[in-house]
């Protein structure tokens, strides 16, 4: 028998019990379906993820204190040698912070937050934008201003929609003068600088935080190192890393630590990727469930037409013919319901993309070219395997006691 002529024959055959063979493939359709949702959904937030570091930049790196009792604070002047191109030449530039917190009083409106001490690399470092205003400058750092940016979500707590730019608020009871607005960038679901104020690294320091080391150094929080290019990021680590050793005269263990923002990223795409997994082994027991369908279903075909395999042996039908007729009705029988899994699965999908699931969280979906052709694979793959045996116990009749079988 021809390829066309077994294909034909087969969907004949299913034709005939078309209630029982829609029954048998409903398990495929489910859990292709549920395989196809929850692989778009994981890829969709992957992709998300992806986007969410490029915008923050991907050529980052952050540097934390883990001082104990012997070891020594970050301060401004490592800052500064970590800019410095002569000790770190892969890094293009450096934003200290000094991390504090301020209630922000304006009128009858008031909202405690964070309050950030930066430099005016900052802006560009973490690659933000103004709506309004300027950004800290360096006149603001020298003479230790009393001046503030605020995030868009704070300035419409305050102010409403009115621009607050050249207006006052009080900061722990200062008079703080405001000087721009940061255009809003959302919830990147690593924190959001929308609730937050910026304020010169100097006024956090004298002003707010006011935390000092043993020889009068200007203590900060944190340090982020830009790296000139996304390809310098490990060397760039290196060098921060020896620029601090030698800056804290350590001997063993570091009194800090460093964040490659493109190792959290692949660490967060592992996640995503493991629990997508997970998730798509579980709805793939309706795909087992399915083929054992399948093969019950065939099992059950294969006795009923006993008879009708005798008369085709005697005719001259050899064995691989009944067993390639037999592999073909459970393939084309997984492979409707892969396609019709797929279909639902797909649309799915595209309605669930975009779907808001709480404040400031977007449910993204990402269906590719890759995941229908694996999913009709799986469809295949399990005709193949669950079809097999009955069709083997077909092809393995003698012709003789088929043609007896009532």
């Amino acid at each position: 028998m021809s390829f066309t002529d077994i294909v034909r024959t087969a969907f004949y055959s299913l034709g005939a019990n078309r209630l029982r063979a829609s029954l048998s493939l409903l398990g495929i359709v489910l859990g292709v379906c549920a395989v196809t949702v929850i692989v778009s959904i994981g890829r969709g937030f992957s992709s998300e993820l992806n986007e969410i570091f490029d915008s923050l930049g991907s050529n980052l790196v952050f540097v934390y204190s883990t001082r104990g009792d012997d070891g020594e604070p970050l301060t401004l002047t490592d800052a500064e040698t970590i800019g410095d191109e002569l000790y770190a030449p892969s890094v293009n530039a450096v934003a200290p912070q000094i991390d504090s917190f301020g209630v922000f009083v304006h009128e009858n409106n008031e909202s405690g937050t964070s309050i950030t001490g930066v430099t005016p690399v900052f802006l560009d470092v973490r690659n933000l934008d103004m709506a309004s205003g300027i950004f800290i400058a360096p006149q603001h750092l020298e003479d230790r201003a009393e001046v503030v940016v605020l995030g868009a979500s704070l300035s419409e707590e305050l102010f409403g929609n009115r621009d607050p730019t050249g207006q006052y608020v009080r900061v722990n009871g200062r008079r703080f003068r405001i000087i721009g607005v940061l255009d809003s960038v959302g919830n990147t679901g690593f924190g959001s600088f929308d609730n937050d104020a910026f304020t010169p690294i100097t006024t956090a320091y004298y002003r707010l935080a006011f935390q000092r080391t043993a020889s009068g150094e200007i203590t900060v929080d944190q340090i982020t190192v830009q790296a000139k290019d996304s390809t310098l990021v490990n060397k760039a680590v290196d060098e921060v890393e020896g620029v601090l050793r030698l800056s804290h005269r350590i001997k063993e263990e570091d009194d800090f630590r460093i964040f490659n923002q493109q190792e959290v990223l692949e660490s967060a795409n592992q996640a995503v990727s493991a629990f997508t997994i997970f998730l798509g082994a579980v709805a793939g027991i309706s795909l087992l469930v399915g083929g054992i369908g399948i093969m019950n279903i065939m099992l059950v075909s294969v006795t009923e037409r006993t008879r009708e395999i005798g008369i085709r042996q005697a005719m001259g039908a050899k064995r691989r013919d009944i067993l390639a007729q037999f592999v073909a009705e459970s393939i084309v029988l997984t492979l409707s319901g892969g396609v019709m899994g797929v279909s639902i699965g797909v649309l799915i999908s595209l309605l669930l993309n975009g779907v808001q699931l709480g404040e400031g969280f977007t449910l993204n979906t990402t269906i590719s070219r890759d995941i229908v052709i694996w999913a009709l694979s799986i469809s295949i793959g399990i005709g193949m395997f669950f079809g097999i045996y009955p069709a083997v116990r077909a092809s393995r009749m003698r012709p003789i006691e088929a043609l007896r079988y009532e």
